[in-house]
C-alpha cells in the first residue's frame, strides 16, 4: 500500500492546524487507500535553512536534514495541512520544502487549507508553482476549511459531511496520481 505523509504546516503555539491535521489523519486512515503518517512541522523542528550546499546536490551535513530527507523520501504522496497567512502559505512550510529537492519529485500532493474568508485557497494557489518546480503534481481536488463556519471554538471540524466528501475526492485522486507517478520515481 502506498505511504501518505500528512504534513501539518503551522508551528504557531496557538494554532488549530494540529487539530485539523489529526482530523485529516483519522479520515485518511478510514479511507483505507494509504498507509498514513502525520508529520507535524512544530515537532520536526527544522531550523531556518542551514545546509551549506544546495538541496539539489543531496549532500546533507546536518542530522535534522538527514532525518527530514528520510521521512520525505519514504512517502509516495503528501497532504499539506496549511494555514493562509497574509494571502500566502506560511514560512515553515516553505522552509521545509527548501531543505530537500529529489525527495519531493514525482509525488502527488493534496491540500487541506484553512483560513478566514478564503479558507486558505489563496495560499494553495501560491504554493502550486513551488511544488511544481519541485516536480510534484498537485491534486485538483482539495479540502477548504472556512474557519468561521466549519470549525468550533477549539478548532475542531464541524462540517463533517461536506469536508469528508471533499477529503474522499482528494484522497481518491491522490491514489490515482500515486499509481501513475510510481514508475517515474527512481530509487536514489
Amino acid at each position: 500500500m502506498p505511504t501518505l505523509k500528512i504534513i501539518v504546516a503551522s508551528t504557531r503555539p496557538t494554532r488549530i492546524g494540529r487539530t485539523i491535521g489529526d482530523w485529516v489523519d483519522a479520515h485518511a486512515v478510514r479511507h483505507g487507500g494509504f498507509d498514513v503518517e502525520l508529520l507535524d512541522l512544530a515537532e520536526v523542528g527544522l531550523p531556518f535553512l542551514d545546509e551549506p550546499e544546495d538541496a539539489t546536490t543531496g549532500r546533507y551535513v546536518h542530522r535534522h536534514t538527514k532525518l527530514w530527507s528520510a521521512a520525505i523520501d519514504a512517502a509516495d504522496a503528501f497532504v499539506f495541512v496549511m494555514p493562509e497567512y497574509n494571502y500566502c502559505f506560511n514560512a515553515p512550510l516553505k522552509n521545509a520544502l527548501d531543505f530537500l529537492y529529489r525527495e519531493w519529485a514525482h509525488k502527488p500532493v493534496g491540500f487541506v487549507s484553512y483560513g478566514g474568508m478564503s479558507g486558505g485557497m489563496r495560499a494553495v494557489e501560491m504554493i502550486k508553482p513551488v511544488v511544481v518546480k519541485l516536480r510534484m503534481v498537485p491534486a485538483g481536488n482539495a479540502v477548504t476549511i472556512f474557519r468561521r463556519t466549519m470549525l468550533d471554538a477549539e478548532g475542531r471540524v464541524t462540517a463533517h459531511d461536506e469536508l469528508a466528501a471533499a477529503a474522499d475526492g482528494m484522497l481518491d485522486e491522490l491514489g490515482r496520481l500515486t499509481e501513475a507517478l510510481s514508475t517515474m520515481r527512481v530509487p536514489a
